[in-house]
């Protein structure tokens, strides 16, 4: 199976105008369900998954990139005929652009930069106790606090997720501790499910170590983690950090 690349700009004035036009998210604007949306509807569910979304501060456009098993030709060939004008708004399909992921790019051993969004989160297998209230079994919390309420000795939020996403990339993949590091943390609102929920959500700069060349272009396709297709779990790839 070939993976492609896609990036393609958006729009981000006309992006929130959509999103109050169809009320997506009954007031507050969650940009991840938007994006949910709006690629489902223009190129199909999940065409696109996982995706993020890259937009410079006080900037009127964003990147998108994504991954897709559709080369953008083919996606431009596909979408044209079925897309409406208020998509039209959001999305430039002329400058869409896309490049080949094939199997073979990966090798045993290769090193690979990359740049992460997650929503760190795990399900209880049993209840968990809070100052602000019990977690009942099956529920969905930051991974930092279920570790912090469960231990009296805490660790830095940086160490929890880095284990966090050290299991999730095994064993397809190793994370290189030295040379990677909690970017960026803030807790986000989210529509999901009709409730709004709030959550964490982090980026991480880092490098891994591929173990399984085929199980890690797999890996790519699907993304790491929950919520992968609301903007969270797109490894996209950098040069690697220099050790030590």
């Amino acid at each position: 199976m070939s993976l492609h690349l896609i990036e393609m700009p958006l729009s981000m004035p006309a992006l929130n105008r959509w999103a109050g036009q169809r009320n997506i998210g009954r007031g507050l604007f969650d940009e991840g369900l938007t994006l949910h949306h709006l690629l489902g509807e223009a190129f199909g569910p999940a065409v696109l998954q996982p995706f993020r979304l890259l937009v410079a501060p006080r900037a009127r456009t964003g990147t998108l990139y994504a991954y897709s098993a559709t080369p953008a030709e083919e996606l431009r060939v596909t979408v044209a005929p079925s897309m409406g004008p208020s998509e039209s708004e959001v999305v430039s399909l002329d400058a869409l652009r896309s490049v080949e992921r094939p199997e073979t790019t990966w090798q045993e051993e290769m090193r690979l930069g990359f740049d992460l969004k997650i929503r760190p989160v795990v399900r209880l297998a049993s209840p968990l106790k809070s100052a602000d209230g019990p977690f009942p079994k099956g529920a969905e919390v930051d991974a930092f606090l279920a570790e912090t309420l469960r231990n009296d000795r805490a660790r830095s939020r940086e160490d929890v997720y880095l284990d966090w996403l050290a299991a999730r990339l095994a064993p397809v993949a190793d994370l290189e501790r030295d040379t990677s590091r909690l970017h960026q943390f803030r807790r986000v609102r989210s529509l999901r499910g009709g409730r709004r929920v709030e959550g964490p959500e982090a980026v991480i700069h880092g490098t891994l170590g591929v173990r399984d060349p085929q199980e890690f272009a797999q890996l790519l396709a699907r993304g790491v983690g929950r919520h992968r297709g609301y903007g969270y779990g797109m490894l996209l790839l950098r040069p690697p950090q220099r050790k030590g």
